[in-house]
């Protein structure tokens, strides 16, 4: 847990993610998975609905998953664990239980360390249990109806103490466990609350559920330790479950508290124990990805002399850390990330600091202004090289460079090259008529069209 001191009280935060993992299938069930635009109840099966007589089965792309992101956090992975059932009865949980591993969790004590702290915050446990349905509110008739595409999703539920909620994001998808997506709920953050006296046991633990948004978790923990010091200075402090309104960026009460002894956990009978070899774990570790710590570090070490400042690094790597991630923890090579982006283009002996200021300032920025996300097929590798060996040899001022990385960007595929290639004057006039426009006729209009001819020949 992390400790404050706020105007005296000693605040105690922690905090509890949801994670949903990104595998094709659900944990116990071959139902797909949902996402935001599938309509509701089209991806489920029997299992997920509760249909008498159906039983669980162990998704093992899940399960590596869940593999994946203990040994990234740190963590004592069990090679004995097994699951129970959590009894509540509410709407969005048909079977009137939640499968998860409340006994013997497969993964704990683990450790996070942020890029910006040095001292790292503990992992009390990961467990892997089952997301529930989704229920959907009808204000005006006063009804709520239930979508059971997400009941049965996997999800890793990591209690850790103040965590950096960024970070963890960064990490998982790294790893490839999870998109990560707050807004749409495949990350969801519950925060417990209490203040105390220095010296003083602490005061009674609330929660504020399901908090979609970093900036609203911040505003939540600020709303609850401002309450909370005002209730125990006044009157004793109900152990109760909230909400938090986005409106008025305020919590308000949901529920009284449920302790755990009421949830009659049991274990699972139509599950056996999730027994883990020596040997799985091994390749478990061999097959890690690179951390985006030890890829920060690294980045550091091998460019920084260069002129490449952290700032710039983070700026890569908070692309990286927003790319979509295939399903199943499978590789994407279709697109390669901001960082591989740079370091190709550094490869062939160019300045560091010179591509990444190219990177940054003008591929950035024209993306920026044109709404685009970062993505490595608008310019290829290829072309981008190009484009800056032609400003290195001094072949094109770095304001012509910019125009054209403009263009680049813009029409990607309205130059017709092979045409051009072929001899057809008309579209080599129709190219150098665009050079023409755009330099307000600076340009020389031979030097122009040789300079095209000798760059599509070559």
């Amino acid at each position: 847990m992390s400790r404050l001191l706020v105007d005296g009280w000693q605040v105690i935060i922690g905090i509890e993610t949801h994670v949903q993992i990104k595998s094709r299938q659900k944990l116990f069930s071959k139902a797909p998975t949902s996402l935001l635009n599938h309509l509701p109840n089209t991806r489920y099966n029997a299992f997920d609905a509760s249909f008498p007589g159906t039983l669980p089965r162990l998704n093992r792309k899940c399960l590596d998953l869940a593999l994946r992101a203990a040994l990234a956090l740190n963590c004592s992975v069990k090679t004995r664990s097994s699951f129970d059932r959590k009894h509540y009865f509410y709407s969005d949980q048909p079977a009137g239980y939640q499968i998860t591993q409340h006994y013997s969790p497969f993964a704990v004590n683990g450790q996070f360390t942020f890029p910006k702290l040095e001292t790292p915050i503990r992992i009390k446990q990961i467990q892997l249990e089952q997301d529930t349905a989704k229920s959907i509110t009808n204000p005006r008739t006063r009804t709520a109806l239930i979508d059971l595409n997400r009941a049965g999703t996997g999800l890793l539920e990591i209690k850790q103490a103040a965590e950096y909620v960024r970070s963890l994001q960064e990490l998982l998808r790294a790893v490839g466990v999870s998109d990560g997506n707050m807004e749409a709920g495949s990350l969801r953050c519950d925060v417990n609350v209490s203040i105390n006296r220095p010296g003083e046991p602490p005061g009674t633990r609330c929660e504020v559920k399901n908090i979609n948004s970093i900036k609203f978790m911040v505003a939540a923990i600020g709303h609850f330790v401002l309450l909370l010091t005002i209730l125990q200075t006044s009157e004793k402090v109900p152990q109760e479950t909230r909400g938090f309104d986005h409106d008025n960026w305020k919590t308000f009460k949901m529920r009284s508290k449920e302790d755990a002894p009421e949830y009659r956990y049991m274990p699972d009978p139509n599950l056996g124990a999730l027994v883990l070899s020596r040997n799985t774990l091994t390749k478990y570790v061999q097959e890690m990805p690179s951390l985006p710590a030890a890829t920060r570090l690294r980045l550091l070490e091998t460019y920084s002399s260069s002129g490449v400042t952290e700032n710039n690094i983070d700026v890569l790597m908070n692309l990286d850390a927003t790319r979509d991630i295939p399903y199943d923890g499978a590789t994407d090579e279709s697109t390669i990330g901001a960082v591989t982006y740079f370091e190709m283009l550094c490869s062939e002996g160019r300045d560091p600091k010179f591509v990444m200021n190219w990177i940054i300032q003008n591929l950035l920025g024209q993306l920026s202004a044109l709404e685009r996300p970062f993505n490595s097929e608008h310019i290829p590798v290829a072309r981008m090289s190009e484009l800056l060996n032609l400003i290195t040899t001094k072949q094109m001022t770095r304001p012509s460079a910019k125009l054209l990385l403009r263009h680049m960007l813009v029409s990607p595929t309205n130059v017709p090259i092979a045409a051009i290639r072929g001899g057809n004057e008309n579209v080599i006039n129709k190219v150098i008529g665009w050079i023409m426009r755009e330099t307000r006729g600076k340009a020389d209009a031979k030097q122009a069209k040789d300079m095209v001819e000798q760059l599509l020949h070559r």
